[in-house]
């Protein structure tokens, strides 16, 4: 049903959008050719436009039936061979970067796995900010960088097209090391409470192997990522349009922007029903994987609660982080951002010029600094709104689960273009955009998180003692679900900036010279050679967005209830559901004689 609606959402587009659809594609045939009156009537005649949505629509899927899913609009070729071709070369870069992202987690957690398999984590955080720096980074930067330095100047591997396994190389890196970076966040964030859990004590008092705890270690803690991991295949494929336009890839969310843009609706609603069935796929997988990685204690409700340890909450780092950006932006404010000098173009750093300037001899510095107060505002009130609808969606798993896949296969592009149709062009259509779709990887944690929790012992033995679903909820499931979501949420608040000012640049929004984030990248994009102070500082601002968000990530936790606590003198009325003699005591009370402490030897 869902699909059907996008599907039809898609046919709409020209309609909602108030364009002439045949203007568009006689832009996209040709764009030097006139468009007379004639031209347009001819363009309408031969693809039907004069019938109207539905019935253009209705065709569409009585061919797709017979396995024909028409001809471009644009190219007047078969439609399905070319999304064939299209998603077998996604497909094949997919593969290539999930192993970039594999081996950067492994990385990333691989300091948190050798010092919990030895017991000598202790009270320590999550490891160094690199992680989250590297996360911050946006996925067509790094492209660029890698192909302008390893490919043109070094010259080590090819930069350009795709013709055989060396062409794979640095597109999967530049999409896998951002991905991987912030999957090995959120894996490095669950690690430490799997350490502390019984099992583990028990298993090394009894002498096992470091590595073999370090992978049940693993094994308990992939369950709740996985559906994230399903989210990030999917976003491989139809999401990485922009190194896939950087290195020359005929991919199949090129292919998707491309038909977007010039309206050509037969590859565009067939391309984005291939999205949609991949996301389905992957989604089926992730739940198949999650049943076999945790087995019978999910159904038995077996589980340990993966309360991560409390160690002290970062307090000095992420000042001094928060103390560096706002003197950035101090430093700038006073400055004209749209100040031009063309004496002074591409200018490198200086005392009147810290960050340098850019092509038009404006100061990089100035615009850095406006542009954080409108990109750093709408990336706050997005997340915000994304995390809140997340939660919200993720303690109804049944009826979110259809709604994550089908909004996850949507290119961000897609959806900004879809809600420009409807809401019109204007300053908060990019915010509105990325809202629509910033939601489902935190729904999608929230119920993996949530299926694990409602497994646990403690909540058992707790809903045994008489405990109601708000008292659950209220005590034992939020305490649990919502501080790992929301540290998820923060790591994503630099893409969430940068998807915004991405779109702007693509005309969805503010229009140049707005001193966005994004738009400063892609400006100064074509002279990061001659000039990479342009697009350095922009890049380094944004990275140091991601290390204040993880930083200030790690402190977040919800204030837990002392498990031996004295009744007050006056104490409140009792629930609707229990009298105060049968108050349920603590879950971590209830199971004192069933489990050993974390802080116990076994």
């Amino acid at each position: 049903m869902l699909t059907g609606g996008l599907v039809c959402a898609i046919g709409l587009l020209p309609w909602l959008s108030r364009t002439d659809p045949a203007l568009t594609v006689l832009k996209a045939r040709s764009a030097e050719r006139d468009p007379t009156p004639e031209a347009l009537r001819a363009i309408r005649d031969q693809l039907g436009l004069g019938d109207g949505p539905v019935a253009l629509l209705g065709r569409w899927l009585g061919g797709l039936l017979r396995g024909d899913a028409g001809r471009s609009w644009v190219s007047d070729t078969e439609v399905l061979p070319a999304v064939a071709q299209a998603l077998g070369a996604s497909l094949l870069l997919m593969a290539g970067a999930i192993v970039v992202a594999l081996g950067t987690v492994a990385v990333v957690c691989a300091r948190t796995l050798w010092l919990g398999s030895r017991r000598r984590l202790g009270g320590l955080g999550p490891g160094g900010t690199g992680s989250a720096v590297l996360a911050a980074l946006p996925e067509f930067l790094i492209a660029s960088v890698l192909a302008s330095a390893v490919g043109v100047q070094l010259g080590w591997l090819p930069a350009l097209g795709w013709y055989g396994p060396q062409w794979m190389i640095l597109p999967s890196l530049a999409l896998g090391l951002p991905a991987g970076a912030l999957l090995g966040r959120m894996l490095d964030d669950l690690l430490p409470a799997a350490f502390a859990e019984p099992w583990a004590l028990a298993t090394a008092a009894r002498g096992v192997p470091p590595g073999s705890i370090a992978l049940q270690a693993l094994r308990r803690c992939v369950p709740g990522l996985l559906p994230n991991l399903g989210l990030f295949v999917v976003g491989l494929t139809g999401g990485a349009v922009a190194v896939e336009q950087i290195f020359d890839i005929p991919g199949l969310g090129r292919l998707t922007l491309r038909a977007a843009l010039a309206q050509d609706l037969p590859v565009l609603q067939t391309g984005t029903l291939a999205l949609v069935a991949l996301a389905a796929a992957a989604a089926v997988l992730a739940r198949l994987g999650v049943r076999w990685l945790i087995g019978p204690a999910l159904r038995d409700g077996a589980l340990h609660s993966l309360h991560r340890p409390a160690p002290p909450a970062p307090r000095v780092v992420p000042l001094v982080y928060g103390l560096v950006l706002a003197g950035v932006v101090g430093l700038g404010l006073p400055r004209d951002p749209l100040a031009l000098d063309t004496a002074a173009k591409l200018q490198a750093p200086s005392a009147a010029h810290p960050f340098g300037t850019d092509a038009l001899g404006r100061d990089v510095l100035a615009r850095v600094a406006h542009g954080a107060l409108d990109t750093l505002g709408t990336a706050l009130a997005v997340s915000a709104a994304a995390l809140l609808a997340g939660v919200l969606l993720g303690l109804l798993p049944r009826l979110s689960g259809p709604l994550v896949d089908t909004v996850n296969a949507v290119p961000p592009v897609l959806a900004a273009l879809l809600v420009t149709g409807v809401a019109g062009s204007g300053p908060w259509t990019p915010a509105l955009a990325v809202s629509v779709v910033a939601w489902s990887p935190l729904a999608t944690h929230t119920s993996a998180l949530l299926r694990q929790e409602r497994a646990t012992l403690h909540l058992t033995a707790t809903r045994a003692l008489g405990a109601g679903r708000w008292y659950l909820l209220r005590h034992e499931l939020f305490p649990a679900v919502l501080p790992p979501v929301v540290r998820h949420a923060l790591l994503r608040l630099p893409g969430i900036a940068l998807s915004l000012a991405a779109l702007g640049f693509l005309g969805l929004g503010s229009q140049p010279p707005s001193p966005e984030w994004g738009l400063l990248l892609a400006e100064n994009q074509p002279y990061v050679e001659r000039a990479p102070w342009a697009v350095l500082a922009p890049a380094a601002v944004l990275a140091l967005l991601g290390a204040l968000a993880v930083t200030a990530a790690g402190g977040v936790r919800l204030p837990r209830r002392k498990p031996n606590r004295q009744p007050s003198a006056q104490p409140g009325p009792p629930g609707p559901w229990m009298t105060p003699s049968t108050q349920p005591p603590r879950a971590d009370t209830a199971l004192t004689a069933v489990s050993p402490s974390p802080t116990e030897t076994p």
